[in-house]
């Protein structure tokens, strides 16, 4: 077994770590399960990088759903700037083009192929997150031909600077924020498709009556002309 890959006995202490009053809290037990025929230790590891990395964009979608609730666009973004105020932050993104939402779900699924790649990681001295890797982490775009100014794990050079120390409490930080922003973006949007299912923030959040799953407003399989 590798050393580096967590153990649920770890997930125990981690838990403790991050919130004492909660402690370990697994109640589908998904931490005892060994996904596609692979290890324990191997899901444990899948597990905390869907954890960290669905936290990560629920700390984006949260920040996105205020902004975009309140109307603020970048003033040189022409498709943004197209689309008509004083919308829900969901109804926006229903009112941008279809070929907007392609380019951003093609540009999820590139950083996530370059993510996965074991090649990127190996040139990096790094592993695969199932295979003992670090939880979280990206790969710089190092091998890409194309220049890119700044990797996107640590754009600042941040961590290079900080003590393990601080570098342990800045991961539990990241992750009882990605906690929250999951619960407040799912509070966002569950007020907006029921009104006053989340009484603290009735009235502030507008109603939305569009389907917050469906990303295209038309069925893309059933009406293929609509692309």
């Amino acid at each position: 077994l590798d050393r580096a890959m967590e153990t649920k006995a770890d997930l125990e202490a981690l838990a403790k770590d991050l919130n004492p009053a909660v402690g370990f809290w697994d109640p589908l037990a998904l931490s005892d399960y060994s996904f596609w025929g692979t290890s324990q230790e191997a899901t444990i590891g899948f597990l905390r990088e869907a954890e960290i990395k669905h936290g990560r964009i629920a700390m984006a979608g949260f920040v996105g759903y205020i902004v975009h609730s309140n109307d603020i666009r970048w003033t040189f973004d022409k498709v943004a700037a197209s689309v008509p105020t004083g919308l829900p932050a969901p109804a926006v993104w229903d009112a941008i083009p279809d070929i907007a939402k392609w380019q951003i779900i093609l540009f999820v699924g590139v950083m996530e192929s370059w993510r996965e790649n074991k090649v990127v990681l190996e040139a990096e001295g790094q592993k695969h997150y199932m295979s003992g890797g670090k939880p979280g982490y990206f790969p710089s775009f190092d091998l890409l031909p194309h220049p890119v100014p700044f990797p996107l794990f640590d754009p600042f050079g941040i961590s290079k600077r900080a003590t393990e120390e601080k570098k342990a409490k800045g991961r539990l930080a990241e992750i009882n924020n990605g906690r929250l922003a999951m619960i407040g973006l799912f509070g966002f949007l569950s007020e907006a498709t029921v009104p006053g299912s989340v009484p603290f923030l009735k009235g502030v959040v507008p109603a939305y009556t569009g389907e917050v799953m469906a990303p295209f407003t038309q069925n893309i399989f059933t009406a293929p002309t609509a692309l």
